[in-house]
């Protein structure tokens, strides 16, 4: 990933929120046949290794746990993010020398992958998610409330990963380049639009 100076976050506690907060990442290997790429939800041990460790699965029909891996997987997780007009900025009104551009939040997570079909270790991946999103509805699911069975055959469906975190890169691109003036026009400009995300990235432009 492309990271200027003014937009790499090194700060561990950060990466780690925009991963823990985001409910959908995009696992990508480079194999033989070309690049394969999922979107799923994955989970995040951070006490299991120096950078945490990733856990998720995929359909056994997805070919992508076929094709055997060349290097490290990917795993990236994209936080909130937002469209950036040039009218917002004060250096439009005095040179006009402006031009539009997006704000976002980004974490690539690189390591070994290691698919797996246990199903003991499947069913405990499976109940983890679930607990995490479902833990904060009024009447949360659980795995348990399924008949074993019915369980036990969906596990046969699915392919565990787990993938050791050995690098992390974080971009926070939030109008850090421009002046006071402008950001403080992009965060009202953002603040007053419709759209949630739009709300959030608001709240992240520094002062």
């Amino acid at each position: 990933m492309y990271i200027p100076p003014a937009f790499r976050d090194n700060d561990r506690e950060s990466l780690m929120a925009t991963i823990r907060a985001a409910r959908l990442a995009t696992l990508v290997t480079a194999t033989a046949e070309g690049p394969q790429a999922t979107p799923l939800p994955l989970l995040l041990n951070e006490s299991e290794g120096e950078h945490g460790t990733i856990y998720g699965h995929v359909a056994k029909a997805n070919r992508q746990w076929r094709a055997p891996v060349l290097g490290d997987g990917l795993a990236i997780f994209m936080g909130p993010d937002a469209y950036v007009t040039p009218a917002w900025y004060q250096t439009k009104q005095e040179t006009g020398k402006v031009v539009p551009t997006w704000n976002y939040l980004a974490v690539h997570a690189y390591g070994p992958i290691d698919f797996f079909e246990d199903a003991d270790r499947l069913l405990e991946i499976v109940t983890r998610l679930t607990n995490l999103h479902e833990g904060g509805r009024p009447s949360p699911w659980s795995v348990s409330d399924a008949p074993p069975d019915f369980i036990q055959a969906q596990l046969k469906g699915i392919v565990g990963l787990r993938m050791p975190i050995t690098r992390l890169q974080g971009k926070r691109k939030m109008s850090q380049n421009r002046n006071a003036a402008d950001r403080a026009g992009v965060a009202t400009g953002l603040a007053a639009s419709d759209r949630p995300s739009d709300r959030d990235v608001a709240q992240l432009i520094p002062s």
